[in-house]
């Protein structure tokens, strides 16, 4: 209810409301866009990152008749190009990463991943006393660090956790994005994990077991 509380704020205030999906979006949440899932419909929409499946870099936004009607209405013109917009090769690859989704039927692939994601998560590490809470949707899962699990207070800033996980699961094969700041700016650790849409049930296992162990390693430090 979150997001369509949003919109409907937005639309009292007669604000735009723009998803930024350039993370969750191309299918990464188990639906194409993650906003789909709360049956919401944004005016503006940005994607990156996945639309081109790291081939290619190549990004896009997606506006609603009414806005480019008010901006073509009061300059005479979308003006929406740039030097580099368009770039065969860029383009070529989103159109592949599209007909792969579609033919591999992946977006299906995704959403039951995603699910068992979580569940091995939750198992692993779902009663450490440093997770705040694991959250997410589809292949796309973030894990709050915290210094008091009941209290949820965060770790000083300075100790830079989740650059210390970042690391510590580098060495243990693991790739993971670090995040800061969540809290008031300053603190806030957590991680992000996004595995690929062709992972299988022993690649999570195997994903959930070397984040245990890098936890017990940078926790015990």
């Amino acid at each position: 209810g979150y997001f369509r509380e949003i919109r409907q704020i937005c639309d009292e205030h007669d604000v735009l409301f723009i998803a930024d999906e350039v993370m969750c979006g191309s299918g990464r949440t188990g639906s194409f866009f993650a906003h789909e899932q709360d049956d919401v419909l944004p005016d503006i929409v940005t994607m990156a990152k996945g639309l081109g499946a790291g081939y290619q870099p190549i990004a896009a936004t997606l506006a609603r008749k009414h806005v480019v009607d008010a901006i073509a209405s009061l300059s005479g013109g979308f003006e929406h190009g740039h030097t580099y917009i368009g770039h065969a090769a860029a383009c070529a690859a989103g159109v592949a990463v599209q007909r792969c989704l579609d033919e591999q039927e992946l977006l299906t692939k995704v959403a039951a991943m995603g699910r068992e994601l979580f569940d091995v998560l939750h198992k692993s590490i779902g009663d450490h006393p440093n997770v705040g809470d694991i959250r997410g949707r589809g292949l796309f899962a973030g894990i709050e660090l915290v210094a008091d699990r009941e209290t949820k207070e965060p770790f000083p800033a300075e100790e830079k956790l989740a650059s210390k996980i970042k690391s510590a699961a580098m060495d243990a094969g693991l790739i993971c994005y670090p995040g800061a700041g969540s809290v008031d700016g300053k603190r806030g650790a957590h991680i992000l994990l996004a595995p690929p849409f062709i992972v299988e049930s022993k690649h999570l296992d195997e994903l959930a077991g070397r984040l245990n162990a890098v936890f017990n390693t940078v926790f015990a430090a």
